[in-house]
Order: C-alpha cells, then structure tokens, then sequence
C-alpha cells in the first residue's frame, strides 16, 4: 500500500487547442470570420447563403504586405540588444553625446536590419510562392452551364465539386455521388489523421440514386450541417430534398463526409462544399505558426544583459572618481558612449552571417541529399535536443506491408520457403481425386498430404475473410470492360480499408490462390490451373477496434459447403479457437520480431445452423432497445471452439536505417517518443520492430481510463514499474492530462521510450507543450503528413520527410529531409557544429570587444578619467571588421572531430545537453582573459611610449590585432586552408592600411626597430601565458573529444 501515494488534482488553465484561429487580421469579422454557427446550404447555389464564409486559401505567411516591415522591426527590437544599439545610434543627434561620426554607430546597425529583412523578405516569399501552388490547384464545378474549372481557392461554400481518383479533396463536402458501382469510395485519410487504413465513405443515397451528376441541380435540396469544430472523427447533419413527393429526409454523420487533405483513393466524386478556409476541420486542427526564438539567441541576449550591466557600473565607478563634478549626468552618457563597445553590435552580424553558413553547410552535405533549411535563423538548436517526438506511418515506416510469415503450429513457412506453400497449394487444386486416395496408403505420404491440406485451408480462409475487393483499370492495351471480364492480372489493383488486407490477398495471389472479383454478395477466386472458383458471402462482421476481429460467411457455389472464417488479434481469438498449446508462445515470438500477428479460424456450418443463426441476427438487428449488445451476442453464439488453421505475420517495412538512427539518438541521450493516430496494436508492433523498445526492456500498456479515479488508480500501477516503455491511447492520456498532468508528465518523462496512439493532431502538438513546459528542455518533432502539422511548428525545432502523401509537413517544418536516417547527421554533425562553432564565435566577438573597451578603461582612468575615445574614425571601424573580422568569422569553419567521429561517437552529443559550450563559467573565464590582455597591452604600451602620444596609439592597436590573430589561432582545434588565408589577409590589410592612417599613427615610428621590439614585447605577454595554459590543460585534464582524435 505504500505505493499507493495520493495525487493531487491540478488546476490548470484552459487548453488552447480548440480555440478559434482567426488569424492576426483586425478586420475578419467583417470578412466572415465571426463565431462559427450551423448552416443550410443549398446544393449548387452558394448565392443562397445566409451568412458570409471565409474564402478557401491556404496561408501558412507570418505577415502580410503591410505587416512585413512593421512586424519584422517590431521582432529585432522587442530583444534588448537590438534596441540598446538603436538607442545608441538615436542619441549621435544630440551634439553634446557625439564621440564620433554617425556613420560609425548607424552603419554597423543598418547592416544587422538590412540582413535581416532580406532573409524575412525570402522566407515569406518562398512561403507566398508555395501556398499559392496549392490555392491554384485546379478542380471541376457542376454549374449550370455546365462543369466549369475552378482554382482551389475560388471554391465555396455551396459549390458542387467533382473529385477525381487520387486528387485531394479541396474543401469539406458531403459525399453526394460516385462513379463506383458499389456506390461506395475509399478516401485515405492519413494526412489528416495518420491512420493508415484507407476509410469507406457512403453517398447521400437520395443523390446517388440520380441518372446523371448534371441533375443534383435539377433538384431543390439542402444540407443542414453543424457548426465548423475540431471534430474530425464526428458529425451531424441532414440532407432534405424539398421537390420529392413526399419530401426526403436523410441524417448524415461520418461516413457521408469527405474532408479537406484527403485523397479519394477510388473511383470519381461529386460533393457539395459545407466548410471552407480557416473553417475547414485540417485547418482548425493546425495551430498558427509561431515566430521560434533559438534558445542560443536568448542565452546571449541574456549575456549581453550582463555585458551592458557592467557598462554603466564602468560608467558610473568613472563619474564617481570624478567626484561628480560638474555636469555629471552628461559625463555618465558621454562614458556609456565611449565604452559602448563592451556590448559588441558585431556579435548580431557574426551569428546571423554565421548561421547563414551552417544552413549553407546543410543544404550542400552529399551526405544528407534533398535537405532543406527553411529557418536559418536557428540551426545550432539541433545541437541541444532532449527529446525527439516522431510520426510513425511515412516516418518510421515506409506504409508498405510486406507477408512474412505462415504459422500452422506444427510448421512455420517463412519468406524464403514459400515456393513449398506454393506448391502445396498447386497440388491440393490439380491432384486428380483417385490419386489423393492412392496418396493415403504410406504414413510418410500421408504426413505430406495432412500438410499439404492444412496449407490450402489456411490459404484459402486468408484468400475469404477480408473486405478487400479487386478493381480492373484500363493499362492502354486494355480496356476496363474487357479486363473486369477476363480478369486480366494485369490491370488488377486491390483497395480495402487496411493495407495489411491488401498484403494478405497479393501473398494469397503469389501462392496461386487469386481474388479476381467481389460485389456486395459474391466473390471469386481463381486456382492455379485458372479454374474459377464462385462464393457466395451469406454475412459479413467488419472489424471494431472493440470486437479486434473480422468475419465472413460464405457458401461454396460448386460443393453448397457453408464457412464461418475469422481472423483476429491473438488476444481475442485466444478464447475463440479450440484447445491448443503454441498459439499463444508463437504470437509472442512472432510479435517480438515486429510483426503484426493475425490469427485465422474456421468453423463449418450446415444449413439448419446457418438458418437457425440468421433469423436470430436479423431479430436482433431490428430490435429497437440494446441493438449493439443483442446482435453482438448472436454472432458470439457462432464464436466457439472454432477450428484453428494458422498464423499470419505482416510487417510494416521501416524506412532505411530507422534502427541504426534510433540507437544513435538514443546513445546520445535523446529520449524519443512516438506519437502516431494509428491503432495501439499497430503502434506497439512497430516501437518493437524499430527498436525504439529495446528487447530486454518491458513495454507498460496503459489501460483505457475514462474516469479520474480510474487514472488514478492506473497512474498507481504505472508507478511501480522502472525503466519501462509506455503505450498509451490519446483518449486515456486526455483524460490523465486533465486530471494529473503533473503527475503524469513526471512518470512519463523517466520512462526510456513513450509511445502515444490515436493521438488527434493538437493532441501531438499538446503533448509537445506540456514537455516544454515541464521539463523545460528543446524538443523537436519529426514527421510527415499534415497532421503532424501543428506539431512540427510547437515543437523548438520542426522537421518534416518529404513522403509519399504530399509535403504538407516538409513545407511547414523548419528543416526538410528526405528520408529518417538523414535525422541522425542532421544532429550528430551538423546540430553539434552549429552550437559549437556558435558558442565559440560569440564567446571570441565578446572578447574583441571587452579587449578594446578594457584598453579605453585603463586610458581613461591614467588620463584622469577623461572621457576622450582612445581610438577615433577609421581606427574603431576598421579593429571589428577588415583587420579581425575574417579570422573571428573563420571559426565557423573549425571542427573538433571529423564527422565519422562524430556519428561512430553519439555520446559526444551528450556533453552540448548541459550547455557547456557558453555558460556563465565559459562567459566570465574570456571575461578575464579580455581583462588580462587589454590591461597588459595598455599599461605595456604606457611604460614603453617615449615622447608622443600617437606612439601610444601605434604600439597599443598594433599589439591588439597581432593579440587577436594569436587568439584566433590558439582557438581553432583543426586547421581549414581558408583559416590561413584569412589570417594572412587580416595582417598584410592592416600593414597596407598604415599608409593612409597618417593622422592616427606615426608612419616613420613604426619602421623603427624601437616599434617593433615593443610591439614583440607586449604580444608575448598578453598571449604566452594562455598558449602554456591551454597546454598544460590538453595534457593533464583533456576534454573527452580530444581522446578521439589523439
């Protein structure tokens, strides 16, 4: 009972996952964006309307034409050190602050702008571009001049839209008519919800009984629907034709919808358009993206906070000696002025030029091919990710099944033994009846021919028990009435609602057992000799994430036999079959290579059962009270001892590399969790496969809680397992959230892997939230359909895979790639040198300038405390940029390890996930090296200088760029020619320089031998000293990537 710890309610605001979006526009009330009501719209009349609708646009801009320039500059100086640099700059206009030229203050400033605006203005262009691709996809409108062409976002509410087989649905409909002579159509739905099962949609049966499309506006008739939510697995509607006699009243729900980034899968559709815009369900299920701030910026925003606090105490401690004589208060602008370069303004150029490198280095690595940097303005976060939130389907699986295995208890066919499954199955269907007799007589013989019929009943019952049905296209040489007839292989594609269905029947087809036709009662089957085998399907049970089984009736035309076959999850056919000892070790071996287990059964039925059966099921089916329970429980009497015939294992081949990646973000100390809208079954089969649970690690399956004493009570129980995986449904994790989301976040954060299923798409972005906010670490979200949309943008960093199903998520997302496993590069070598080569240039930009600021102290406080710059013009300028700007900038060509190192090492990774590379420790230890050396160089040059002041000048500068390149090259860990080059060009500028800079330094003195041993003199002993500490350090206390590369 000690376990059971009580947890406490939290009270905590509400969510803002349903809350309207309507943008940042002032005016969208008045543009039909007020509060979302039901409607009535009339089929093929959009003038009709009642009220005003949102025009159907994609836009995925930050700002429009006139909030660019406003929001960009309102996005630079919202942060303190643009704004200090802003300030400085203003207060040039007042002649009693002026220390130099303006140019000196607004050049440097307008250059950061100027870069910035650029980038901005190319980013919402490619964004511009990009969505009006989409909004210009072209559609077909039933009007009554007959079908016209529509661009997407000419469509509205009311219009009737004809949807093509493979093409994305432009709006929200209702399904009125399809060419399919089922009168049904699939729709793949994973770019909505991530469910890989293709899902059936029915026809408003009042519209689809019409002769032809061109009469849905011969007919007066609406579409009451509900008002626009986030709800994308539910609604309520109605369908009323007026003109009927008597009029005709039909309910909608689910199944006569056809939402906005779904593709019709089959056949060609006719909808009326309920919904459009931002009141699209996609759209409302997509959070607005939001302006991503790098946690790098803002660590140094909070340095250069420390920096500009040291400046006014400088400021301050200098008035003060003064004795606050005089105009004091103009003295301490005029010292805040002159010291200004203790907040260095070319920090802001170096990084941001910095970064445009590292996303140039991205985009032209071979090794990552097709990657795409959409937000340059943050790659060194990829160097600091503690946790990674994955898609599953078109992520880490390729969405392909692929048989693997046929388990008959006694006998296991794997893949490279089906050619025995084949021949077995070919034998059962050419052997002549006498011979079977004759086979009887030897019992190694007869063994053979127990297995071989074994086989043919397993095939056969996997060839039957599914709801897939084959459909014939033209193939150019064929046509579709003359395929459909002789069932022409070659013009066969197979739709089902499930691909594993689909896998199932294209193995059946691959061991000579072919599905060649099926209708609403019938199906075919042909045999290896090309016999034509008739069944007629007496009942269907589809599958229920409850019941976790299917079911068929047939009878065989050519024999009258009649067959209950079903499949179903282990779990529950475990109670269903006959008595046996390895079903349930070999489900467990099966599932733990990753399969998705299937258990198929059989049970004959003669006609008096079969009768007997029916007219208990139609009774039930028509009771009014308890429906649901009464038909389940005549289909359960069925549901007993039936004849186990085998095992099925189907695997969903992962994408290249998913497991090598995995383990190196693991290794690396990357937690992952998997968020997927797939079934839990589904979910946990591939966290296994993937490795993303490791084999010796125990997987905890959230049990389904509806109630806040049930999650308490599950929430105890998960407590008490260590170092263990959860799975757990998004319906169960809604309601812990909304009572312990403390708790919860807790548990789940120790855990080594978490794996969420039936995850709606705010869901993921939630949850991406909630570990922000909780642990307060980076995370980033990796997926690829549209509903990992409002992850990719919550999530610190966003990638996105370019799949099959579109580039909705890429496009979104701030890195794109092309496969997973480019994931493990993107981090490893490319996030580690962004944030180290970025801590290694600020940290070096800061000592540049506290160098020179610390040189301006010591001259002032000498010359009694005056507040005359030290050097003037050109001098300044020209210290942070032509004389040291390319060594400094050079650093973000410099490495610590080779990137083999760095990918065969995932544990170096781990060392960036504390920060090390700039903290406060890092900060303050330059902080007393720019003190140290800008002191010595100073009072060096004080003690050396002999009649004039400008010798100062010329020995001090001199040793401070010869003290820079030095430091420069005491930093750099591995050499790149372009280092060199910029070194040499640094020095032979400012030796050329020296020319035209007559009137601040004195050209003849520094010919003198005098010049140059002074010069020798003070650089030796501001850097000396730390080339024998950095030595000293390498030897006895060694960073661990030096043990590497040693």
């Amino acid at each position: 009972m000690t376990d059971n710890i009580p947890l406490q309610p939290v009270r905590h605001k509400k969510r803002h996952d349903n809350k309207r979006r309507d943008g940042c526009c002032p005016w969208s009330r008045c543009c039909g964006g007020g509060d979302f009501r039901p409607r009535t719209v009339w089929l093929g009349h959009p003038e009709k309307r009642e009220q005003r609708y949102p025009r159907n646009v994609i836009n995925n801009q930050k700002y429009n034409f006139f909030t660019f320039l406003p929001g960009v500059l309102f996005n630079q100086f919202k942060y303190f050190f643009n704004l200090y640099f802003l300030l400085l700059a203003c207060s040039q206009f007042v002649n009693e602050l002026r220390l130099g030229a303006l140019y000196t203050y607004w050049v440097p400033l307008g250059f950061v702008l100027i870069i910035t605006i650029v980038r901005e203005a190319v980013e919402e262009m490619r964004c511009f571009l990009r969505d009006k691709e989409v909004n210009s996809q072209i559609y077909s409108k039933l009007s009554t001049r007959g079908t016209v062409k529509v661009k997407s976002s000419g469509i509205q509410v009311g219009d009737l839209i004809i949807v093509e087989k493979n093409q994305r649905v432009p709006a929200d409909m209702i399904f009125l008519r399809t060419s399919e002579r089922n009168g049904s159509c699939f729709l793949r739905t994973d770019q909505l919800d991530g469910e890989t099962d293709w899902k059936l949609r029915l026809p408003v049966a009042c519209t689809q009984r019409l002769p032809t499309a061109a009469d849905l506006l011969q007919i007066r008739s609406f579409v009451y629907a509900e008002e626009p939510n986030i709800d994308i697995h539910n609604f309520i509607g109605t369908f009323t034709r007026e003109d009927g006699d008597p009029p005709v009243n039909e309910s909608l729900s689910i199944e006569n919808t056809l939402w906005a980034s779904t593709v019709i899968a089959s056949g060609t559709v006719v909808g009326v358009v309920i919904y459009t815009g931002k009141e699209l369900r996609s759209v409302m299920n997509t959070s607005n993206p939001r302006h991503k701030i790098g946690l790098f910026d803002l660590e140094v925003n909070c340095l250069t906070k420390i920096l500009f606090g040291a400046l006014v105490v400088v400021s301050l401690v200098m008035v003060a000696l003064q004795h606050f004589a005089g105009r004091w208060y103009l003295q301490i602008f005029r010292f805040l002025l002159l010291f200004s370069n203790i907040v260095p303004i070319s920090l802001r150029v170096n990084l941001d030029m910095g970064k445009m490198v590292f996303s140039w280095m991205i985009k032209k690595d071979s090794k990552i091919p097709g990657t795409v940097v959409r937000a340059s303005t943050f790659p060194e976060q990829l160097g600091r990710i503690s946790y990674l939130l994955t898609d599953k389907t078109g992520t880490l699986t390729q969405n392909e099944m692929v048989f693997r295995r046929l388990h008959l208890g006694t006998v296991a066919y794997g893949m490279d033994s089906m050619d025995e499954v084949q021949s077995h199955v070919f034998s059962a269907y050419t052997q002549p009846p006498h011979d079977l007799q004759a086979s009887r007589a030897p019992g190694a013989t007869k063994v053979r021919k127990t297995i071989s019929s074994r086989v043919h009943e397993a095939v056969k019952a996997i060839a039957l028990v599914h709801n897939v049905t084959p459909v014939y296209e033209s193939n150019g040489v064929t046509d579709q009435a003359e395929a459909e007839m002789h069932y022409e292989d070659t013009c066969r594609v197979y739709q089902a609602s499930s691909p594993d269905e689909v896998s199932l029947v294209q193995w059946t087809e691959s061991v000579g057992l072919t599905l060649v036709g099926r209708d609403q009662s019938s199906m075919q089957l042909r045999t290896p000799s090309g016999q034509i085998l008739n069944f007629t399907i007496l009942q269907i049970f589809p599958f229920t994430y409850e019941s976790k089984r299917m079911g068929i009736i047939v009878r065989d035309e050519s024999t009258g036999e009649i067959t209950f076959y079903m499949k179903g999850a282990d779990v529950v056919m475990a109670g269903i079959v006959q008595y046996n000892d390895w079903l349930e070790e070999e489900c467990g071996n099966m599932a733990r290579e990753g399969l998705r287990v299937l258990v198929v059964a059989k049970k004959s039925l003669t006609e008096e059962q079969y009768q007997d059966f029916e007219a208990r099921y139609v009774q039930a089916k028509l009771s009014v009270h308890d429906r649901s329970l009464k038909v389940a429980t005549v289909i359960e009497s069925l549901e007993m001892e039936m004849e186990l015939l085998c095992l099925t294992g189907v695997e969903d081949q992962l994408q290249a590399d998913v497991r090598p990646t995995l383990e190196i973000l693991r290794n690396a100390g990357i937690k992952v969790w998997m968020l997927t809208g797939d079934k839990l079954e589904t979910a946990t089969c591939t966290a296994k496969n993937a490795h993303l649970v490791t084999r010796n690690q125990d997987i905890h399956v959230f049990r389904p809680v509806t109630t806040r004493s049930e999650a308490h009570l599950e929430l105890n129980a998960f407590r008490r397992k260590h170092d263990c995986a959860l799975v757990i449904s998004g319906d169960s994790l809604e309601v812990c959230l909304k009572y312990y989301e403390y708790e919860f976040m807790e548990l789940a954060c120790q855990c080594p892997a978490v794996v969420c299923c039936r995850c709606a798409p705010t869901q993921k972005a939630q949850i991406v939230r909630l570990l922000q906010e909780r642990t307060g670490k980076l995370t980033c979200a990796v997926g690829d359909g549209g509903n990992d949309v409002s992850m990719i943008q919550e999530a610190d960093c966003g990638v996105g895979v370019e799949g099959k199903e579109g580039k909705q998520a890429s496009l979104a997302a701030d890195f794109s790639i092309t496969q997973f496993k480019h994931l493990g590069r993107l981090l490893m070598v490319h996030g580690r040198n962004s944030y180290k080569r970025s801590a290694a240039l600020s940290q070096f930009v800061i000592h540049r300038s506290l160098c020179i600021s610390t040189m301006q102290a010591v001259f002032s406080s000498v010359f009694y405390f005056a507040s005359v710059p030290l050097y003037q013009g050109f001098l300044i300028i020209g210290y942070s940029t032509i004389y040291t700007m390319f060594p400094v900038f050079s650093l973000v060509l410099d490495k610590d390890v080779k990137s083999e190192v760095a990918m065969l090492y995932p544990e170096l990774y781990k060392d960036l996930l504390k920060g090390r590379p700039l903290s406060f420790k890092t900060f303050l230890i330059w902080v007393l090296i720019s003190i140290y050396q800008g002191s010595i160089i100073m009072y060096g040059a004080l003690l050396l200088f002999e009649s004039e002041f400008v010798h100062i000048v010329a020995i001090s500068f001199t040793s401070l760029i010869l003290t820079e390149l030095l430091m420069v090259a005491l930093t750099v860990q591995t050499w790149h020619w372009l280092m060199i080059v910029a070194e040499l060009l640094s020095l032979a500028c400012y030796i050329a320089s020296l020319v035209f800079l007559h009137e601040f330094i004195d050209v003849y003195f520094i010919a003198t031998l005098s010049f140059v041993w002074k010069v020798t003199a003070i650089t030796l002993v501001s850097c000396l000293p730390l080339y024998i500490l950095k030595y000293l350090r390498r030897r006895f206390s060694p960073p661990s990537y030096s043990k590497l590369t040693s």
